[in-house]
Formats: C-alpha cells, sequence, structure tokens
C-alpha cells in the first residue's frame, strides 16, 4: 500500500481499467491538451491532471479530446455505451452539467428501463465539483442533489485517494450509467491507496470514527470537516459515529439508521444549497423510520441559499466548517 493523491489514483484507475478492457475510451474537452494538439510536451492530461499521459499510452482513438461542447461530449458517450464501449465522459466542471441535461436525464438514466433490458448504457461521467478554490458562482457548485434525484443514474463521490481508486473501477466495470463527483479542493490530498485490483462496491457507507453520543453524515470535502469537528469534541468528552456516505444513489440507509438507533442525535453535513439537496433527504428519511430513536430534532449543516461567492472571505463564510459543525452537535446535545 502507498500513499498517494486523490488526482494520482484517478489517474492510475483509468490506466489500469483501459489497459484490462480494450472497450473503455476517454473522452472530454483538454483530456489530451487541446483539440488539434498531437500529444507529447502538449498533452497536458486536462486541467486537473487526471488524464496525463494517457494520451501517449493508449492514442488518439482511445484518449479524444472534443470540442468545447458538453452536449457532443455527452451525446457521443451515450452512442459509444449503447455500441459496446465504456466510455468515461469528463465534464470540466459540473456546473456545466445543465447544458448536458437532456442527454443524461432524458436518454443515458431511462435507456435499460424504456427498452425493458434490453440495452446498457455503460457510461460513467466524471465531473469536478465544489466550492473552496474562489472559482466564483459559476465554477464551485455541488450538484449531485440534482442527480441523485434521477432514476437511473448511480451517483459516486469519493472522498479518499483509495476510494477514488476503488469507486471509480467498480464505476467502470458497472453496466449501468454512473456520475463519478471529484471535489476539487480534494485533487492534492494524499491518502493510503491499496496495491493491485481494488474495487469498493456502491451503496455501502464508511464510518470513520466511532462514537455512541452523535451521528455526523457526510461526504467529499465535508467529511474531512465531520472528522475535524468529531475531533474537536472527542477533547470535550463527546463521541461521534462519522459516516461517509461514499453513494449518494443508491444510499446506505441501513448504516445511517443502525447509527441512529445508538446515538439518538443526527447532524447531517451538505455542500450543496439547503433546499432539496442530500441533508434534507436523509433527515426526512431519519424521521420517517427512527422517529422513535432520536433524543433531539436533526441538524442539516450547509451553505444558506445563495449562489457561491468569490471573495476569499465570502466563500469561507458561506461553506461549512469543523466549527459550525461542532456547534449543531452541541445543540443535538442540549435538547431537552
Amino acid at each position: 500500500m502507498e500513499k498517494k493523491m486523490y488526482r494520482t489514483a484517478i489517474l492510475e484507475t483509468l490506466a489500469a481499467e483501459m489497459e484490462r478492457d480494450p472497450n473503455v475510451v476517454l473522452l472530454g474537452e483538454d483530456i489530451v491538451g487541446g483539440m488539434g494538439t498531437p500529444g507529447g510536451p502538449e498533452a497536458i492530461g486536462g486541467i486537473w491532471k487526471t488524464t496525463e499521459g494517457l494520451f501517449g499510452r493508449f492514442g488518439a482513438d482511445r484518449v479524444i479530446d472534443t470540442p468545447i461542447s458538453e452536449s457532443a461530449i455527452i451525446g457521443a458517450a451515450a452512442g459509444l455505451a449503447l455500441s459496446g464501449k465504456r466510455p468515461v465522459a469528463e465534464l470540466m466542471f459540473a456546473d456545466f452539467v445543465g447544458v448536458c441535461m437532456d442527454q443524461i436525464w432524458n436518454q443515458i438514466a431511462k435507456f435499460r428501463y424504456m427498452f425493458g433490458g434490453k440495452s446498457r448504457c455503460p457510461v460513467v461521467i466524471r465531473m469536478a465539483y465544489g466550492a473552496g478554490r474562489n472559482a466564483s458562482a459559476q465554477h464551485s457548485q455541488s450538484v449531485h442533489q440534482m442527480l441523485t434525484g434521477m432514476p437511473g443514474l448511480k451517483v459516486v463521490m469519493p472522498t479518499t485517494p483509495a476510494d477514488a481508486k476503488g469507486l471509480l473501477a467498480q464505476a467502470i466495470r458497472d453496466d449501468d450509467p454512473v456520475i463519478f463527483l471529484e471535489h476539487k479542493t480534494l485533487y492534492a490530498t494524499k491518502g493510503n491507496v491499496p496495491d493491485g485490483e481494488y474495487l469498493v462496491p456502491f451503496g455501502h457507507a464508511r464510518l470513520t470514527r466511532a462514537g455512541t453520543d452523535v451521528t455526523l453524515v457526510s461526504f467529499g470535502l465535508m467529511l474531512g470537516y465531520c472528522e475535524q469537528a468529531a475531533d474537536l469534541l472527542a477533547a470535550e468528552g463527546i463521541g461521534c459515529d462519522v459516516i461517509d456516505l461514499r453513494t449518494t444513489s443508491p444510499l446506505d440507509e441501513e448504516a445511517i439508521l443502525d447509527s441512529v438507533e445508538v446515538t439518538g442525535r443526527l447532524v447531517v453535513v451538505d455542500e450543496a444549497p439547503p433546499r432539496c439537496n442530500i441533508a434534507t433527504d436523509i433527515i426526512s428519511l431519519v424521521c420517517a423510520k427512527a422517529f422513535v430513536a432520536l433524543k433531539a430534532p436533526p441538524v442539516a449543516v450547509t451553505p444558506p441559499h445563495t449562489p457561491v461567492p468569490f471573495a476569499r472571505e465570502l466563500e469561507a463564510a458561506y461553506l461549512p466548517s469543523p466549527e459550525k459543525i461542532a456547534a449543531a452537535a452541541r445543540k443535538t446535545l442540549s435538547w431537552k
């Protein structure tokens, strides 16, 4: 097991899956280095460096720079998938998913259902999402709540380099369409990554801290904030279960409900705006299925219902923080 960056785990997994299966192809804007570039020194591997070197290894037939058109990228990926390939399509920023929403929502997500299970659409759509890099309102959003609400899609949100590897390999081998969301602030983070073939099944959350007083639930960048909050609370004698969802569809309801049955208190942290997000969905789930176990009203920690600010100070104030999460947990403990 070796310590690697999150972006390196993505890159190496793409390479390994392309070596394993010749039907895996990559396409996206600037994933080589720019439309018309020949590779070599100009093959930068995208702005996130997650496809660096793959053009040289696998060639122009399998690593395809596309025009600046999300509709073209996802439409081509849909056709490739229906034709027997396993495309991995990259949208440079998740914010641009609206441009190709018809291809995702009305086509890719519904092919298997509408054709009575006789067709497969094994496409993976990778997107960089999230705030924290001062990229302003059109390049910093979290869009997972919209995509999670679409039947027919699997939505994956890895937090660690190990999960980035295991979940991406699982996504590429899946016969259904998978939305694979990578938080842009996590790309440079490091962690131990298992050697060799490694798969993480969908719908299985990860318990990263164990405690009996409060359940903290999150994913992506916010999961690290929950762990920091749990450390702050541990110094006060408060024990937290911290649950990393890994996937929002399918959702590991059992892990959440089992934890709340023990702690009786729930804090859900979501980077998406507060209306109709994953936090409200999970709180509704717990109130419906574990109401008698609750000792206090569940609390959601989210940004305000506004676009993401550009100014560094405002963006920091906009996002949840370990301190805000810890305060929410204390609020549930003070409930009489």
